[in-house]
């Protein structure tokens, strides 16, 4: 069980990756600006994870890890923060070619009214570090997209969320201690709402909304700018 959380990445990507050279999606051709944006993503996530490893927000369960950090943060989350945001940026780009824009009509008001529910619990629990930073700063960038950029593609991005959830969910119930006798992962309870999805704290659902958001719209912008080429 040593490397654990290292398969758990492996097990992320490899589905992805294997697709990534199917000739309808063609996922490969769009790498420069996915990892661009990637890169992009960890500038934010990766000194907030750092930050809250630190300062025992969360942490890591060294039984489950091959034992090499990173400025305080195991090499496996690292790869996290590239195999998950892969996968799911996957996803966005098979439901782009391959389902219709079923949400249209309803996506822009549950994200507005998803944006005012964060920000109003992020202000009720501004003690709680991680339930406050999480969700002031998703709610703060959906208002910025839906009021500033408002982008066309904004339905599809969420029906991708959606589906995402699904395999994102699984990784992380196996991190946060699902089917094995610890959890990878530890979250301080004094710094959660302790509202859990079997194992899975709440946050964590928008925290992955965040780190797709940031990394999809980065992603977007980078392949006009390549495409102009």
């Amino acid at each position: 069980m040593q490397y654990l959380y290292l398969w758990l990445n492996i097990f992320s990507i490899l589905g992805p990756l294997a697709l990534s050279f199917d000739r309808r999606v063609a996922f490969y051709k769009n790498w420069k600006p996915l990892f661009l944006a990637i890169a992009a993503m960890m500038l934010v996530f990766i000194p907030w994870d750092v930050a809250f490893e630190v300062n025992g927000i969360w942490g890591f369960n060294d039984d489950y890890l091959c034992g090499i950090r990173i400025f305080h943060l195991p090499i496996e989350e690292w790869l996290f923060f590239i195999t998950v945001p892969y996968a799911c940026v996957f996803i966005y780009e098979c439901v782009n070619y391959y389902l219709k824009d079923y949400l249209s009509k309803v996506t822009k008001p549950i994200l507005w009214g998803l944006a005012i529910l964060l920000i109003i619990v992020a202000c009720l629990y501004y003690d709680r570090v991680y339930t406050f930073y999480n969700f002031l700063g998703t709610g703060l960038l959906l208002v910025f997209v839906l009021a500033v950029i408002k982008p066309k593609y904004i339905s599809k991005f969420f029906m991708s969320y959606l589906i995402a959830l699904v395999p994102f969910l699984l990784v992380n119930g196996v991190l946060t201690g699902s089917a094995i006798e610890s959890p990878i992962v530890w979250y301080n309870s004094k710094e959660i709402l302790n509202v859990r999805l079997f194992t899975i704290p709440i946050e964590d659902s928008i925290y992955c909304l965040f780190m797709l958001l940031l990394t999809t719209l980065v992603y977007e912008r980078l392949k006009l700018f390549y495409s102009d080429k």
